[in-house]
């Protein structure tokens, strides 16, 4: 649409000319007095903080004076000249007196702007010196990459303040003199086997384990059920000896043969491991052990729990050693296996038997040892009932408690997780120094890096850039120049494990005696997996190295992953394909013979 102007009475020249001088002298004035008023809010800002609502409205008040600029008409006439439309005419005054009465709103109780002066009075700051932020602006900005501080997680009191155990196997040994509480009998044997001190986890965990017990093994301490009792420790820490020495002495008074201690470990290597050392401190004793892990036939295994009788069953084992799966089927198909006796459930390896849970194998466990609510006999002296809020009804008949004690070099700081193990006023022994806690200039840097897992003190850790064709030469490569005679490879298959050394079943708890070289072929995915890998060196005190083969494309995810969970620092190791070219003959020779070993355990199988 074209706007047209008529002008129907041509008025004297005279008179357009006052007017418009007019109209630009009210503009002038207004424009003068809208500069005093801005210069009046930047003294009251720089003299008082300003909130962040009141900023944005003032920004926005400003950006709004910005657009209301006088703009000159399409035909050529100034604003409020009578060459203007009378209609813009208007529209421009109504936004002047908007305008005032914006700028008056905000500013009720205030000086005057008109108080202020002119421009250029004692009270205004000169226009060339330069004015800094006010003391309490919000200043914008400041976009570069920043490290975001680490969040720390909320634990319960019992994750986030563990009692202490010392780290250094070597310096915080305690003498058996020390621990008066153990049975002479067990100091004696302790000796035969050339053990004259304790671990510190040893040294921690046995007395309060002992003094839980006190009482005999059917009624606990005042007739309360005992706490629960969770330990984290480095891998080679003696945390095996830790439950065997207490579970023994508690259970030497028993007078009938009952499945009154119960050992769950993940494989089954593990668990003839810790059979052997109950063997050892069991020996000329009544107490019976069983280790149940499917390497033999179930009727086999059933004939070391139970025995038929004329009026039902006898137990014939007081300690079972078991893994999860076969001790279900024991609890399901075993006629007379009982564990409402049961006294200790101990599970080592507690971060991976918490990732089995799927198995339902705890549950299972809890139920067989409570009995049904139909089973109960109210002649009973010692009734067994699922734990339940402590008041003095539920304490007025002794009971025999089922006492849960949780080892790993890796558990887990998960309360869901935890959790699922139903544990009873949980007591966490612990190598990590609790969070604010006392402790000395290392165990306070360490509580700062946020270490997740502890490490045996003489393990040394290296790692080795390499390609994938030739990493069986630096395995070569490091047996020969390094010299040692007891090495440990770890790889992440069978395949390759066949034409090495191991897979990550040896890796848990496994004491392999005199290890001085773990070497990781393919590098481990998970911090746990390497945790328990390299923990098979450096045990007991004794001194170890860890090397990774690490491909480049594997390199910096590795190296953050242990940088952040607060490993100490890796060594880089270097080798030349000037030093492997020489060890190919003897590696195609290698090769060879294992061609013959393969196809000769073949023939043997199909045999």
């Amino acid at each position: 649409m074209a706007l047209f102007y008529v002008a129907r009475y041509a008025g004297p020249e005279a008179a357009g000319a006052e007017a418009e001088a007019e109209a630009d002298g009210r503009a002038r004035a207004l424009l003068e007095r809208l500069q005093c008023r801005a210069r009046e809010r930047q003294r009251q800002q720089q003299s008082r903080p300003q909130e962040p609502e009141e900023a944005a409205q003032t920004e926005g008040a400003a950006s709004r004076r910005r657009r209301r600029r006088p703009r000159r008409c399409k035909g050529g006439g100034a604003p409020g000249s009578p060459q203007a439309p009378r209609s813009k005419r208007r529209r421009e005054a109504g936004e002047e007196a908007g305008a005032e009465s914006s700028e008056e709103a905000p500013r009720e109780g205030s000086v005057d702007a008109e108080a202020a002066g002119p421009p250029g009075t004692p009270g205004e700051q000169p226009p060339g010196e330069a004015r800094g932020p006010p003391a309490h602006a919000l200043l914008l900005g400041g976009f570069g990459r920043s490290r975001a501080p680490k969040v720390q997680p909320f634990l319960p009191t019992w994750l986030a303040e563990p009692s202490r155990v010392g780290r250094n196997v070597t310096e915080d040994r305690v003498p058996i003199e020390d621990v008066p509480e153990v049975h002479p009998d067990l100091q004696r044997k302790l000796r035969a086997h050339g053990i004259s001190s304790y671990f510190p986890v040893q040294a921690a965990v046995i007395p309060a384990l002992l003094e839980s017990a006190a009482q005999g093994f059917l009624v606990a301490r005042g007739g309360y059920q005992p706490r629960d009792l969770c330990v984290s420790a480095p891998t080679g820490s003696g945390k095996t000896l830790a439950f065997v020495i207490p579970v023994v002495q508690a259970l030497l008074q028993r007078a009938v043969c009952q499945v009154r201690a119960l050992v769950v470990l993940p494989t089954k290597e593990l668990a003839q491991q810790v059979s052997k050392v109950f063997n050892v401190y069991t020996d000329a004793t009544p107490l019976r052990v069983a280790l149940v892990t499917g390497q033999k036939s179930l009727a086999k295994e059933q004939e070391s729990l139970v025995q038929k009788t004329v009026d039902g069953f006898r137990c014939l084992a007081d300690i079972v050693v078991a893994t999860p799966g076969r001790l279900v089927d024991h609890v399901d198909q075993t006629p007379g296996f009982s564990l409402q006796h049961l006294r200790f459930l101990v599970i080592d390896e507690a971060d991976r038997m918490i990732d089995s849970m799927h198995q339902s194998w705890l549950p299972r466990v809890v139920a067989a040892a409570f009995p049904g609510e139909g089973a109960k006999d109210p002649f009973a002296l010692l009734q067994r009932r699922q734990p339940q809020v402590v008041t003095a009804a539920s304490t007025c008949c002794p009971q025999m408690p089922l006492q849960k004690l949780l080892f790993s070099a890796t558990l887990t700081q998960n309360p869901e997780k935890l959790q699922q193990l139903g544990l009873h006023q949980p007591w966490l022994f612990s190598t990590r120094p609790a969070r604010g806690g006392p402790g000395d200039a290392d165990e306070d840097a360490d509580a700062d890096s946020g270490r997740k897992y502890t490490f045996p003190a003489g393990l040394s850790h290296h790692y080795v850039p390499c390609r994938l064709r030739a990493k069986p030469l630096v395995v070569l490569h490091l047996v020969l120049q390094l010299g040692f005679s007891r090495i440990l490879c770890f790889t992440n298959s069978r395949e390759n494990s066949h034409s090495l050394i191991s897979t990550d079943a040896t890796a848990r708890g496994i004491d392999v005696q005199g290890v001085q070289l773990v070497v990781n072929y393919d590098a481990p995915q998970y911090l746990r997996t390497y945790v328990h890998r390299v923990g098979r060196t450096a045990r007991a005190g004794n001194t170890g190295q860890a090397f990774t083969l690490l491909l480049k494309v594997q390199e910096r995810r590795f190296l953050r992953m242990l940088t952040e969970a607060g490993v100490p620092e890796l060594e880089r190791h270097d080798t030349p394909s000037e030093l492997l070219q020489p060890l190919v003959p003897q590696y195609e020779e290698a090769l060879s013979q294992l061609e013959r070993a393969v196809k000769e355990e073949q023939r043997q199988k199909a045999a």
